[in-house]
């Protein structure tokens, strides 16, 4: 079975926070591709408003959900590492949250939004919701993947009624999609998980994560992937919405390398390695999305300032490739 009805097998991933824009899907999309918006970190007025302004575009389009999270912060160490943030939050005069934050981010509301307008493909990530919850999705008329980053995730989504998997190496930039926070990504080619995965399970694969060009793009369609998805080479493109800070560290030469790490959200994920990951990473508690909330107005203040040191500054490890200009430009070159 196909996932996708595009000229080129390439997907733009879904950035929350702010890369992923709706000028950015359609420039790919017209380009041949497809593109995902997320809905993570949205209120449901905010998406269902991005979701209107999507269809006014009459281009096809993705949407990718937030499973909601047990929420299990140790509130002793949850208040340390809250006290070792207070000196980087003075500066700026950012209030951290004293009580740990939980929420849902409001996945009943989300999950009603889809299912009363469908759109062509819902992708999960950070594990998977009841198989209810799939169902809704899929007899609303939506094909439903998970994003998986083993063989094992990539059984237990096949079990639950999902019509593909998204494949995520340990290479991607931003959040690892990885069912398991505790457990923190290799380094591992994504074409060799992808073959995992692919022994594994009969689904259709989207893969993604440490794509630099179209070098990469074949080996992963090789390795059996229907397309690709690419985010962190769209990050630099002119229809993105990624902060000037977070561009500008893209191609700066004192940033050299990418590191996994949970500081900023309590979740893994791939960043550029700053000064907050030096000084925070040891230290920093598991625990989504209670970490996220106690670190986003110091993040938001960074942004602000130009800091790019207490800036969670995602990246996969092909940012060095990362180009500026039109993102159609971007999606031809890959294929």
């Amino acid at each position: 079975m196909s996932l996708l009805d595009t000229d080129l097998p390439v997907v733009a991933a879904p950035m929350a926070g702010g890369p992923s824009t709706v000028a950015l899907a359609t420039a790919v999309t017209d380009a041949g591709g497809f593109a995902f918006l997320p809905a993570g970190y949205l209120s449901p007025a905010a998406l269902e408003a991005l979701l209107g302004e999507a269809r006014a575009t009459g281009r096809p389009f993705g949407v990718n959900l937030f499973v909601p999270q047990p929420g299990a912060v140790d509130r002793a160490s949850y208040d340390a590492f809250r006290a070792a943030l207070a000196a980087d939050a003075a500066d700026p005069g950012v209030e951290l949250p004293a009580e740990p934050q939980h929420d849902d981010d409001a996945w009943p509301a989300k999950l009603d939004l889809l299912v009363a307008d469908p759109v062509p493909l819902v992708s999960l990530t950070f594990g998977l919701p009841p198989a209810a919850d799939v169902a809704r999705l899929r007899r609303a008329g939506s094909r439903v993947l998970a994003s998986v980053t083993t063989a094992d995730e990539a059984r237990q989504s096949e079990e639950a009624g999902v019509d593909g998997l998204v494949v995520q190496g340990p290479r991607a930039g931003g959040h690892s999609a990885t069912f398991d926070p505790g457990r923190r990504p290799g380094d591992a080619p994504t074409a060799d998980v992808v073959r995992q995965v692919r022994a594994a399970t009969r689904l259709p694969v989207v893969a993604g994560g440490g794509v630099d060009g179209p070098d990469a793009v074949r080996d992963l369609l090789a390795a059996g992937a229907e397309a690709v998805a690419v985010g962190t080479l769209l990050l630099r493109a002119d229809e993105a919405g990624t902060s000037a800070t977070h561009r500008a560290a893209l191609a700066d030469p004192a940033f050299t390398t990418t590191v996994v790490t949970h500081a900023f959200t309590g979740r893994p994920a791939r960043a550029l390695r700053n000064a907050f990951v030096e000084r925070y990473d040891a230290l920093a508690p598991l625990g989504y999305p209670e970490l996220h909330h106690l670190t986003r107005g110091l993040r938001r203040a960074a942004a602000a300032a130009g800091d790019p040191h207490r800036l969670h500054l995602w990246a996969g490890t092909g940012f060095r490739a990362a180009p500026t200009g039109p993102a159609g430009a971007i999606i031809r070159s890959l294929a």
